[in-house]
């Protein structure tokens, strides 16, 4: 193992992420991973990972780390200044990082969270075969504190390919989530329903990994009272409590839930422009293909 990277400013909210660990929900353990995974698997690319490769995922103002061998890094997501010890450099492509050297991975100006790949990936011990930080259920790497160390893996076989032709979309603007109705739609009325392909909500401040909040939007109305069993979970599940405003769940949600699902959004873009989703970002649902 190669030596690794000093935090020397862990941002407001950074941690170590891969591909996470599905497959453990009748366990009660939630997939965690990367947010915004092409992002994430942009960054890895950069630097000639393999796809699984753990990195470090930041939430809107960076962080700083001190190399303590050369290697090589990159970051993706939200766009931001990168700066080695002082020095702008390419923001987007792999960049070296000498000895010593501090990377400083600035605040970001627009979106939410950047992805920071080092070649050879973060060697964190894994936990159920992922690396990933799990806020929700506490497994993982611990988040990012000042002083930590993160150890580095050694370099694979695959080359740094040098900057990629394969750009991302930037941030939204405006957050289109497509929705598959079910499996508990029939707990909402039919007025509320047509009502939710029309709602102008936002995104809430109170966002976080378990979920994007929505706010300021029409509340769906019930048409059943009473209390539902817990269900299990997945990944873009649409779950209304009491308020009547949605929550999308994202990586960190729970496996289980007791308020009912109107629908729920397929993995894929549409998820990872949900993590780059600022707060007070128009939101509204549209059907599904």
């Amino acid at each position: 193992m190669a030596e690794g990277l000093l935090v020397v400013r862990p941002g407001a909210l950074t941690t170590v992420q891969d591909g996470g660990r599905p497959g453990y929900a009748h366990l009660g353990v939630p997939r965690s991973g990367a947010l915004d995974t092409a992002a994430y698997a942009l960054a890895n690319r950069l630097v000639g990972n393999a796809p699984g490769a753990a990195a470090l995922e930041t939430t809107l103002d960076g962080v700083g780390l001190r190399a303590l061998a050369a290697t090589t890094v990159a970051v993706t997501g939200a766009p931001c200044p990168v700066r080695i010890s002082g020095r702008p450099v390419a923001w987007g492509a792999p960049v070296r990082l000498p000895p010593g050297a501090e990377l400083e991975v600035g605040r970001a100006e627009s979106g939410v969270r950047a992805y920071v790949a080092v070649r050879g990936g973060l060697a964190a011990p894994p936990v159920l075969g992922s690396r990933s930080t799990d806020l929700l259920s506490g497994l993982g790497p611990p988040v990012l504190s000042d002083g930590a160390l993160l150890p580095v893996g050694l370099p694979g076989p695959d080359p740094v390919p040098g900057a990629d032709a394969c750009g991302l979309p930037g941030p939204p603007s405006q957050l289109l989530l497509p929705l598959r109705l079910g499996p508990r739609a029939d707990w909402f009325t039919e007025a509320s329903l047509t009502g939710l392909w029309r709602s102008a909500f936002r995104v809430s401040a109170s966002s976080n990994r378990i979920g994007l909040r929505a706010e300021a939007g029409s509340a769906l109305v019930r048409a059943r009272a009473g209390e539902l069993p817990s269900e299990g979970m997945v990944l873009g599940a649409v779950q209304v409590p009491p308020d009547g405003l949605p929550v999308v769940f994202l990586a960190d949600h729970p496996v289980t839930g007791g308020y009912p699902v109107v629908g729920v959004v397929p993995p894929g873009p549409a998820l990872d422009a949900a993590a780059q989703a600022r707060p007070g970002v128009p939101l509204r649902f549209v059907r599904a293909r």
